[in-house]
């Protein structure tokens, strides 16, 4: 990242691991470069499948699943990491209760959780918001509700910009097709959800080269244990970590962000920081 002064980004995501699979690499570039990144989850991935060797912790799947994120993000030189105090909200067909104490993030009032969001923004002086595009990536609700709450938060810290992590739907399916010649993906992932999922190329602004980070990025997927085993065996990531290496350069090479208030011929930047005032 080219920026002569140190910047500060904050990196918002719905649960631990999704940094991993999103950002993660960005985020690395960026620390390694001197400037401050800083991690903000949603939820806590209570709500995640996960093995009974995880499950089993005193404190639940939750907190196994932020321990995880704090090690993911020490790999990948994150300075800070906070945790917005929702309840992760779960993929299935019906929204859970919310527990004790707490909220699911799908519940959420939008300005609650954005004033939550915007008052780490104006403590971090952030310069950058990284979020989600309009889907939410694969459609999680918690994902759209990033989204919903990156958008109304940088309006109110007046974060100068907004980025949100996507992956174009074209490369998206090719990588897919690639990889299923080289590794059976578990029985609940659905490759065809994908033809509806992120965002078509002509919304990416921003495809950032982070083939130099791609340790720290693994080492940060590693890092979330939890969510690479349970129900019938291994899951989508612990099938990532299993790629050789020149494919899994390949495939997670590039991460991809789009600026919603970009003009709409302005051509694509490899530099999330160029521009900023």
């Amino acid at each position: 990242m080219t920026s002569q002064q140190p910047r500060t980004i904050v990196a918002f995501h719905a649960h631990p691991d999704d940094e991993a699979l999103l950002t993660a690499g960005t985020m690395a570039a960026l620390a390694a470069a001197g400037h401050r990144v800083v991690l903000v989850l949603a939820t806590d991935g209570g709500l995640g499948l996960a093995s009974a060797t995880f499950t089993a912790d005193s404190g639940g799947l939750g907190e196994v699943r932020l321990r995880e994120a704090r090690a993911a993000a020490e790999a990948l030189g994150v300075a800070r990491v906070e945790w917005l105090g929702y309840a992760d909200s779960g993929s299935g067909p019906v929204l859970e209760p919310n527990p004790v104490g707490q909220v699911r993030f799908a519940r959420a009032r939008l300005e609650e959780a954005a004033e939550r969001l915007a008052g780490i923004l104006r403590t971090e002086r952030a310069d950058v918001l990284l979020s989600y595009d309009r889907n939410g990536g694969y459609g999680h609700r918690d994902h759209v509700r990033v989204h919903e709450v990156g958008r109304r938060a940088v309006e109110i810290a007046r974060t100068p910009r907004l980025l949100e992590a996507t992956i174009p739907r074209d490369t998206l399916v090719w990588a897919i097709r690639v990889l299923t010649k080289v590794y059976p993906f578990p029985p609940e992932f659905d490759a065809r959800a994908f033809e509806r999922s992120y965002s078509p190329r002509a919304e990416i602004t921003h495809r950032v080269d982070v083939r130099a980070h791609l340790r720290a990025k693994r080492a940060a997927m590693r890092a979330h244990a939890s969510q690479a085993s349970g129900g019938t065996g291994d899951r989508t990531l612990a099938a990532f970590l299993k790629i050789p290496r020149p494919l899994f350069t390949l495939v997670f090479g590039r991460e991809w962000f789009h600026d919603p208030f970009a003009p709409a011929d302005a051509p694509v930047q490899g530099d999330i920081l160029d521009g900023l005032p």
